[in-house]
């Protein structure tokens, strides 16, 4: 614990120096001017200047650093019985090619992205994914009832929402579609495109011209590489869970 305690102390009689030493630790593609602008306390701007993307740190740069077949996410889904271990190498081209498919679909650096799925390997590559664009996404619970998810499109104003076509709770498969179309029927906002995951236990019709089959869209995507953001970007929108109001986000 004495280490412990010093390096809180440190943290709180030198938060430049201890937080500037802890930034250093992962890549900027910009270092910063400096650590923590406090000239309008107590709003205060962390490494000004700086450039970074969160995905080249959570894949690209281990990828590089020898451990592109070590395992980057472990899948074990007890419902489906199904175990699935991905390697950083393997991560970093499907999130590299879905993010070719955003892309393709107009999603760009400020861009706002919903992803409503259940947890499956392709959410998190959703959520990497908009990070290399520099593109803001917005988990919404899967399953979540229709009017709570068209209130966050209205919010969060995505071009595109990635979904699947169902979830499945227990021994329960719940279709995710009709609640999703349901939802963009709903929101005064309109997405111009949507991604779904066909997953074998329930296949969701698609809208044509609105509706994309994740599978396709993946087997002709070509990789893109890291945009880099200012370290005071928003990085994902996360809404509290309350059932009253407008979501505050």
């Amino acid at each position: 614990m004495s280490s412990y305690d010093s390096i809180y102390r440190r943290s709180l009689t030198d938060p430049a120096g201890f937080w500037g030493e802890a930034a250093a630790e992962i890549d900027w593609f910009k270092p910063w001017d400096k650590v923590v602008d406090d000239s309008r306390a107590p709003f205060y701007r962390w490494f000004v200047g700086g450039e970074l993307n969160t995905c080249y740190n959570a894949l690209d740069r281990h990828v590089a650093g020898g451990r592109a077949e070590q395992a980057a996410l472990i899948y074990d889904s007890p419902v489906t019985e199904t175990i699935q271990v991905l390697t950083f190498k393997e991560m970093l081209d499907l999130v590299s090619r879905f993010a070719g498919v955003l892309r393709r679909l107009g999603v760009n650096k400020g861009d706002r992205v919903i992803i409503y799925m259940p947890m499956v390997p392709q959410a998190v590559v959703a959520m990497l994914a908009c990070a290399r664009l520099g593109a803001i996404h917005s988990v919404v619970f899967g399953g979540f009832a229709s009017h709570e998810l068209s209130t966050r499109i209205n919010d969060a104003t995505p071009k595109v929402v990635v979904s699947a076509s169902c979830g499945i709770e227990g021994s329960k498969v719940l279709p995710y579609k009709p609640l999703l179309d349901a939802a963009l029927d709903m929101a005064s906002h309109k997405v111009s495109a949507c991604v779904i995951l066909q997953r074998p236990q329930v296949r969701a019709p698609l809208k044509a011209g609105r509706d994309h089959d994740w599978d396709e869209l993946m087997a002709g995507a070509s990789p893109v590489d890291c945009v880099p953001v200012a370290s005071t970007d928003p990085l994902y929108i996360l809404y509290t869970s309350g059932t009253t109001g407008q979501p505050k986000g």
